[in-house]
């Protein structure tokens, strides 16, 4: 048994001081999770610390039970709505959030190709566990958590290429569901 599934164990029996010694311990790793979520999401006004620690309050007294691999799946999911929380927060129209930046040439604009948002991808997602729960599930871990096929694969109890199927699947649903 890992040291951080010896520290979950230990928050969810609630003992003294557990929750401080795994904050410190996942920081590092939080950390480089949070830079992976805010490189993905384009410019934005968060940094991975602010992520972390707002993820961290929004975990407390949610210990997901299982291991390291199903806590960062957790894990990446609430940062995942850490950020869109964020852009949705920054689009608001008391924000003016309805107003369109104008550029002086959009010539340059043109050339570039078009990248799905924060909050399209957070549709996309939401549209892929409404068709398919263990696809979202897997992907989340993937692409947010950063966890390999097998990690997912232990944490899901499914085989790696029953994984890849899936990864297949719902990659194809998401590049359908955002370009069209």
């Amino acid at each position: 048994m890992s040291e951080i599934t010896l520290l979950l164990s230990q928050c969810r029996a609630n003992e003294a001081g557990a929750r401080d010694r795994l904050y410190a311990l996942l920081y590092p790793e939080l950390k480089r999770l949070a830079r992976s979520h805010l490189a993905r999401s384009g410019p934005m006004t968060l940094d991975p610390s602010a992520i972390v620690h707002d993820a961290w309050l929004r975990c407390e007294g949610a210990v997901p039970p299982g291991s390291r691999g199903q806590f960062f799946g957790y894990a990446s999911a609430v940062m995942r709505s850490v950020i869109v929380d964020h852009v949705r927060e920054r689009a608001a129209d008391k924000r003016g959030g309805g107003l369109q930046a104008v550029t002086l040439s959009t010539a340059a604009l043109d050339a570039l190709p078009a990248q799905a948002g924060a909050l399209e991808i957070d549709e996309a997602l939401a549209a892929l566990e409404r068709a398919d729960p263990r696809a979202h599930q897997m992907v989340e871990m993937r692409y947010f958590g950063g966890m390999t096929l097998e990690e997912i694969a232990e944490v899901m109890g499914v085989s790696v290429p029953t994984l890849k199927r899936d990864w297949r699947r719902a990659r194809a649903f998401l590049y359908d569901f955002l370009s069209g």
